[in-house]
């Protein structure tokens, strides 16, 4: 009585144990590196555009180097005080937290409008940019990734860069910023909320590469940036090794006065 009584039981218990562990949701496969050859051989439609080449930032009209505030933005009243005090510093001659001259990166969207070219390399899963300037590189996923999550993002001064296609024109999201020592423009922070959204295209029959430019930040100011910006593909150059080494700086006085 008592041993099939406890055979039973345990007949239950087993049961009950496989229907609980048939329950539980499968894992989601780990995410794949781009360059693995298994997500490069993945089956996907062929991109409309290809970024590689070399392109350099084309100045000219409405096409300035730097990402200045658009008329009527309105900074924070903690970013406002930084930018008032780099307005003054400029106008006594002074530099004012000249972070690149003490090599620290650029980041992003500095480094792109730098006066070194950029290199661009394009995968079916990633695009690469290697700038002239401290090297400085981006890595772009296109292989259907999402964001990592913001608690354990390894965060950096390009972010972390998502590209989707949307017909000609690849939307790249980037988030998962560094928050110190980051700047968007002369004597304007940008803080780890900053977003930035990329809207990607050639024109000119692929001699010009067009990227408008939507950027957010609420630690820093109200609403959003938008901007437009051009390079011009330079077929006759490459890029060389490059580095930024403080000790043969010394001698700059942007270094001697950084306040």
């Amino acid at each position: 009585m008592h041993m099939r009584f406890g055979m039973a039981a345990a007949a239950c218990l087993l049961a009950g144990g496989a229907a609980q562990a048939q329950s539980k949701p499968a894992a989601e496969p780990a995410q794949l590196g781009a360059l693995a050859p298994e997500n490069l051989g993945k089956t996907r439609p062929k991109p409309p555009a290809d970024f590689t080449g070399t392109w350099l930032h084309a100045g000219g009209p409405n096409n300035g180097f730097r990402f200045s505030p658009p008329p009527g933005a309105k900074l924070t009243p903690a970013a406002q005080a930084i930018y008032d005090a780099g307005q003054k510093a400029a106008k006594e001659g002074r530099a004012y937290q000249d972070d690149i001259g003490h090599c620290w990166p650029a980041g992003l969207p500095v480094i792109m409008t730098r006066v070194w070219p950029i290199a661009m390399v394009q995968t079916p899963t990633e695009l690469f940019m290697i700038s002239g300037f401290m090297n400085s590189t981006r890595f772009i996923y296109m292989d259907g990734r999402k964001h990592t999550d913001p608690d354990v993002v390894v965060r950096s001064f390009n972010g972390e860069s998502i590209g989707h296609w949307e017909k000609d024109t690849l939307v790249v999201d980037t988030t998962g910023f560094v928050g110190e020592h980051h700047w968007i423009d002369s004597a304007i922070p940008a803080s780890e909320d900053l977003h930035i959204v990329e809207r990607m295209r050639l024109i000119d029959g692929g001699k010009t590469l067009e990227i408008e430019y939507t950027l957010t930040d609420p630690k820093n100011w109200e609403g959003d940036w938008k901007m437009t910006k051009r390079w011009k593909r330079v077929d006759d150059q490459d890029i060389t090794e490059a580095a930024c080494l403080p000790d043969l700086n010394d001698h700059m006085p942007s270094l001697k006065s950084t306040r």
